[in-house]
């Protein structure tokens, strides 16, 4: 008998004497994923667990409207898992990088989603990127949906069990009507742009009127919301440092949940400058990429809030380690998300597994994407109990929603014609 042998029989002989005491849990997480598929529950498909081999087979993307790439990893285990490795107006790019990494992937287990993640982006040599990060991002999703099919349990459970019931969500509204249509539907939290500036993006140097308007639209919507409802502002890095501290200064009184975007993220000294500037806290983060782009904003004290996308920054394994990285700082997160169910879904099964979680955007709930979509209730959307991510796509209506051509809006100044940012 050779020792690795020995070795095995030991451990199962300790195993043993440990009885039905240790292993009870699996057994109620075994039981509760019986009583989902016997209940016909949307997310478990057919995730029964899966103890042997299991090998990824193929990877396949398609372009979903409005603007939208969706994943699904095969195994020959028959489990599907779902990702969104999209990066707006550049889905054909992104289906491409897919393609050229799913030769590593193929014939792989694909349950190791760390050590995946780790070659995905260290063999690439010249690393990182929106792109190559996107791509990353939307099949580290998919590998940890299958893992927790696999298993039958949710993501939530494997990155250490919940931290909280439910998740908090936002959804964007620009005018008061809009915010009274979005809390009739349960939402309790918003996000608006700089209304009634003028016509385009604001200019380097800005006029009192035109801060002044800013100030006023805004205070609008508070009026409208009441003081009991979480109203943020997102200047999308189109605002010089200058104009950005006026119109932060005006808005004060009104009290925004956070300005977001304030100045262009890529100049962490600025935001830094204008969070210093200001009592309101300052969000950024949906165009920065893992763990080495947040570290910067988070050591120049550059945020109170970080933004990071599920679908940009590394996916779901990297989120959580800048979740980490966050809360040694006192920073929160709130995942940008301006894009499908599927990101939703790694999103609230991220928010979920941390402490330092603070709200979830989310422009689709799945209603003609998922069999069963999210439902807001009293501006949460309850942690999914089913496998993986816990969402089903629904293929019948996704039918007629295949394929896509859209582009990033192409802006210009109205008076001279320049560029500017959208």
């Amino acid at each position: 008998m050779n020792d690795r042998v020995r070795r095995r029989d030991v451990l199962r002989g300790a195993l043993g004497a440990l009885g039905a005491g240790v292993f009870g849990g699996c057994a109620a997480a075994s039981a509760a994923a019986e009583e989902r598929d016997e209940k016909g529950d949307a997310s478990a498909g057919p995730a029964d667990r899966v103890d042997g081999k299991m090998k990824v087979t193929r990877l396949e993307t398609f372009l979903v409207k409005p603007r939208w790439l969706f994943l699904k990893v095969h195994t020959d285990a028959g489990i599907v898992g779902l990702g969104e490795p999209i990066l707006e107006g550049r889905a054909l790019t992104c289906k491409q990088a897919v393609d050229e990494i799913a030769p590593y992937l193929i014939g792989k287990d694909p349950r190791s989603v760390v050590h995946h993640w780790q070659a995905i982006y260290r063999h690439a040599f010249y690393r990182g990127g929106p792109i190559l990060t996107s791509a990353l991002s939307g099949i580290d999703q998919a590998l940890w949906d299958l893992k927790g099919k696999a298993l039958g349990v949710p993501v939530h459970e494997l990155l250490g069990g919940p931290t909280r019931r439910s998740v908090r969500v936002y959804a964007h509204a620009g005018t008061p009507e809009g915010i009274l249509a979005k809390m009739a539907q349960g939402f309790r939290t918003f996000k608006s742009g700089p209304q009634g500036g003028r016509r385009g993006a604001a200019r380097f140097v800005e006029t009192p009127g035109f801060v002044e308007r800013v100030a006023e639209k805004f205070a609008e919507l508070r009026a409208a919301a009441g003081k009991d409802v979480d109203i943020g502002i997102d200047f999308h890095g189109a605002i010089s440092p200058a104009t950005a501290k006026l119109l932060i200064k005006a808005l004060e009184p009104h009290q925004p949940m956070f300005v977001e975007e304030p100045v262009q993220c890529q100049d962490v000294d600025a935001l830094a400058e204008v969070a210093r500037g200001t009592h309101l806290p300052i969000a950024t983060g949906e165009r920065i990429f893992t763990k080495w782009g947040f570290r910067e904003i988070l050591e120049k004290r550059a945020a109170a809030i970080l933004q990071p996308d599920l679908c940009h920054a590394g996916g779901i394994t990297e989120v959580r380690l800048i979740a980490g990285m966050a809360e040694a700082y006192y920073a929160a997160i709130a995942p940008h998300n301006p894009l499908g169910p599927i990101s939703l879904a790694a999103g609230i099964q991220l928010a979920a597994s941390i402490p330092n979680f603070l709200c979830q955007e989310q422009v689709s709930l799945g209603e003609g994407y998922l069999k069963r979509p999210f439902e807001v209730k009293d501006g949460h959307i309850d942690v999914p109990s089913g496998p993986g991510l816990g969402i089903e796509l629904d293929e019948e209506a996704l039918a007629s929603k295949i394929g896509h051509d859209w582009r990033n809006p192409e802006t210009y100044d109205a008076d001279d014609g320049s560029v500017v940012d959208w």
